[in-house]
């Protein structure tokens, strides 16, 4: 598991939910991600630090939004190379090249359907992108037994 972001993982209805410990997800009733079968949904993750903050960059941000998302993943029993769609929300897209190296970097010959589009602001005024992802996991995951 990616170490720098801790996860919890929950059983509920035949779904197993990942849980970042963000005050938002208990606030507006969501999961980091949620398995259900063989599908991963990863719900939108802007790339806050662990102390709260956020790099002053579209670059920096976007490798720390994939570095919690590829957590909740593989808490899920998923792998970066599982994604089939991502979605990116960036307040100036006019820098779609920082955030468009790091997903090619990540990436690479997976190459994921993609959307990035411009929206005019974030929940949270410092966040620059937000990103979420969709995986098919084919493995056989039995987390909680």
């Amino acid at each position: 598991m990616t170490p720098k972001v801790k996860i919890t993982v929950t059983e509920h209805d035949d779904r197993l939910r990942a849980s970042s410990g963000s005050t938002w997800e208990s606030k507006i009733g969501y999961s980091r991600a949620v398995r259900v079968r063989d599908v991963i949904h990863v719900t939108g993750t802007v790339g806050v630090e662990a102390d709260g903050g956020y790099s002053p960059t579209l670059e920096g941000q976007s490798r720390r939004a994939f570095e919690i998302i590829f957590a909740a993943l593989e808490a899920l029993g998923g792998k970066a190379s599982d994604v089939v769609r991502t979605r990116v929300y960036a307040t100036d897209v006019t820098k779609w090249q920082e955030v468009g190296a790091v997903h090619g970097e990540l990436f690479g010959d997976v190459r994921p359907a993609m959307t990035m589009v411009q929206v005019s602001r974030l929940i949270d005024a410092e966040a620059q992108v937000e990103i979420e992802a969709e995986a098919v996991a084919h493995d056989v995951v039995d987390r909680l037994a």
